[in-house]
């Protein structure tokens, strides 16, 4: 066994994808619209499907608007420099809410980004210690 994908729902599909591919760096793998149930599904990842986990992006057509809720946390992303990492991210335009340094009551190097829908991402570095 093995985790496919994480899906989250968006608002605007096309900022998403932007996000995910330009700011994240990560693949725009396959997209498609399904008229008749009025959805678009986008998956994006570092990587094919075959070999990792990927995102999907739903975006239904005629919803304006989500409530996060307060049960998801977030998505994690391992990068090579927190640092490096929020400073790209922040050139490009994209929302770092917590900047890069340890965890509190911690040693690991991380940082929050948000997306456009509001959704955390997580920056860890590699040497992770908590």
């Amino acid at each position: 066994m093995r985790i496919l994908h994480t899906m989250i729902r968006v608002v605007d599909l096309e900022q998403s994808i932007t996000f995910y591919t330009e700011i994240l760096g990560m693949t725009l793998l396959r997209r498609k619209d399904y008229p008749e149930g009025k959805f678009t599904l986008a998956f994006v990842g570092y990587g094919n499907e075959t070999d990792n986990s990927v995102i999907e992006l739903t975006h239904n057509w005629d919803t304006k608007e989500y409530e996060l809720g307060n049960a998801f946390g977030h998505i994690a992303i391992e990068v090579e420099d927190v640092y490096q990492a929020c400073d790209r991210i922040k050139a490009a335009g994209g929302k770092v809410v917590r900047e890069a340094g340890p965890m509190r009551h911690g040693s690991s190097i991380l940082a929050f980004v948000e997306d456009p829908d509001g959704y955390m991402i997580e920056l860890l570095s590699p040497e992770r210690q908590d």
